[in-house]
């Protein structure tokens, strides 16, 4: 029978692992960047700006949506993507947290 080692980490150790594998891509990092600019951004205006196919963009942003930091809302055939701030603010204050008490030589 398998075993998860999963539920030997804490649930703060889980989310950010979740949000550092959603922003292991600098296309990802590019999408959270505009959406911090913007506010919010439609896919296809994401498409024109990033030097990637729409179905790339596309997986892109299911992984950001997948890991809770961003949301998005249907507008009629176009779906429009904001940061969700919450989650954001989450993800900040784990690093913020960790990399505080990390002490280099």
């Amino acid at each position: 029978m398998a075993y998860s080692k999963a539920e030997e980490f804490s649930v703060q150790e889980i989310a950010m692992a979740k949000y550092a594998k959603a922003m292991a891509h600098p296309a990802r990092i590019a999408i959270l960047k505009m959406l911090a600019k913007k506010n919010n951004c439609i896919c296809n205006d994401l498409v024109e700006a990033l030097p990637l196919a729409q179905s790339t963009v596309s997986q892109h942003l299911a992984e950001l949506k997948s890991a809770g930091l961003i949301t998005g809302e249907i507008d009629g055939p176009r779906v429009c993507y904001c940061l969700d701030e919450k989650a954001c603010k989450e993800a900040r204050d784990f690093f913020d947290t960790l990399f505080t008490k990390i002490k280099c030589c």
